[in-house]
C-alpha cells in the first residue's frame, strides 16, 4: 500500500467515459438519483472542462482548476488540442484533485469524464489520473457508454467493438460497457439480429456476412474479417442495455458496476445470499434485462408495422 493510502478508508465509484453524445452526463444524473434513493451518499465530480451545462449538482468541478475556453483563448489551441492540454494539466496538478476529494470521503463518487475518444485509447493523462485514484484507495469501475443506435449499422457496430476493446485494454480498470438510449433505438430502424446478439457479442461472422451484402463493404470483407478476429480472440467485449427512464434497467446496470468495482462484496448495504452468489459465480448475465428490452423493441416494431398497414 502506498504512503498516501495508509489509514485511508476505501471509497467506491465509477469513471463514466465514452464518445461525445453517448449520454455520460445524463447517466451521472440518473445514477446519482437512483443510488440516492437506495440510501447511498453520492457525489458527482465533473472532469470535463468543456462541460458547462451540468444537469446534476456538482460536488467538485474541474472548472475550478482549468477550463477549455481559457486554454483555447490563451494558447491558441483548437477544441481537441485544448482538451488534451487540460487533461495533462490535471495530471500535473493531481495533488489539487487529491485535496478536493478528501472532502468527499464516505461518498460513492461518479466521475463524469470528457468525451474525446483518444483520451481512452492511447493518451495517458486520464489513465494516470485513474491510477492515482486507485493509490488513494478508490475502487473504481470504468463505465463505457455507447449509443445504441450503432447497433442498426453493422459497420459502425464493428467500429464500436474495436473502440470498446481498445478502451478496455488501455484504461486498465474493471470495465462495464453499456448500450445507452435503449428507449430511442426503434427510431433508428430495425436491427438485423436479436438484441442479445449485440449485447453478448455473439458469432460476428454473421455480421461480416451481413456487411458483404452491401456493395461498398464487399470490397473490404477481408479487413472486416480480421477486425472481427481480433475482437473475438480477446473475448472481452459485451454490453449491458440501459434505459435511464426504466428503474429495472438502472438496477441491472448498477448491479453490473457494483460487481465490477467490488461494492457488492462489501458491507455497505444489506446483501442477500442470492445476490452475493449471483455476483460470485456470474449467474445473472443480464439475460432478463436484455430479454425485456428486446420484447419492448419488438413490440414497438410491430406497432409501427400495424400503423403503416392501417395507413394503407
Amino acid at each position: 500500500m502506498s504512503e498516501g493510502s495508509r489509514g485511508t478508508s476505501l471509497a467506491f465509484g465509477q469513471v463514466v467515459i465514452g464518445p461525445p453524445g453517448s449520454g455520460k452526463s445524463t447517466y451521472c444524473h440518473a445514477m446519482r438519483e437512483f443510488l440516492g434513493r437506495l440510501g447511498r451518499r453520492v457525489a458527482v465530480v465533473n472532469l470535463d472542462p468543456a462541460n458547462e451545462a451540468l444537469p446534476y449538482p456538482c460536488a467538485l468541478d474541474i472548472a475550478q482548476l482549468i477550463t477549455l475556453p481559457d486554454v483555447m483563448g490563451s494558447l491558441g489551441l483548437g477544441p481537441n488540442g485544448g482538451l488534451l492540454y487540460c487533461m495533462e494539466y490535471l495530471e500535473a496538478n493531481v495533488d489539487w484533485l487529491q485535496e478536493k476529494l478528501e472532502g468527499l470521503r464516505g461518498h460513492y463518487v461518479l466521475f463524469d469524464c470528457p468525451g474525446q475518444v483518444e483520451l481512452y485509447t492511447h493518451h495517458n493523462s486520464l489513465k494516470n489520473v485513474f491510477a492515482q485514484l486507485a493509490k488513494w484507495n478508490f475502487r473504481l469501475a470504468a463505465v463505457h457508454l455507447v449509443d445504441s443506435h450503432y447497433c442498426t449499422d453493422p459497420g459502425k457496430f464493428i467500429s464500436v467493438l474495436c473502440t470498446s476493446l481498445s478502451t478496455m485494454l488501455h484504461v486498465e480498470l474493471p470495465h462495464v460497457n453499456i448500450l445507452s438510449k435503449m428507449d430511442l433505438i426503434e427510431q433508428y430502424g430495425k436491427l438485423a439480429f436479436n438484441l442479445d446478439y449485440y449485447t453478448e457479442v455473439l458469432d460476428l461472422s454473421y455480421l461480416v456476412d451481413h456487411l458483404a451484402s452491401d456493395p461498398f463493404f464487399r470490397n473490404y470483407r477481408r479487413l472486416n474479417e480480421k477486425l472481427v478476429e481480433v475482437i473475438e480472440d480477446y473475448s472481452l467485449v459485451s454490453f449491458v442495455p440501459l434505459n435511464v427512464q426504466d428503474k429495472e434497467s438502472m438496477r441491472q446496470a448498477m448491479q453490473a458496476v457494483d460487481k465490477a468495482n467490488g461494492y457488492s462484496f462489501g458491507d455497505q448495504e444489506h446483501r442477500s445470499l442470492e445476490a452475493l452468489m449471483s455476483a460470485a459465480v456470474g449467474a445473472d448475465f443480464h439475460f432478463s434485462s436484455t430479454l425485456a428490452v428486446q420484447e419492448k423493441y419488438v413490440q414497438s416494431q410491430d406497432k409501427a408495422v400495424e400503423e403503416e398497414v392501417m395507413d394503407l
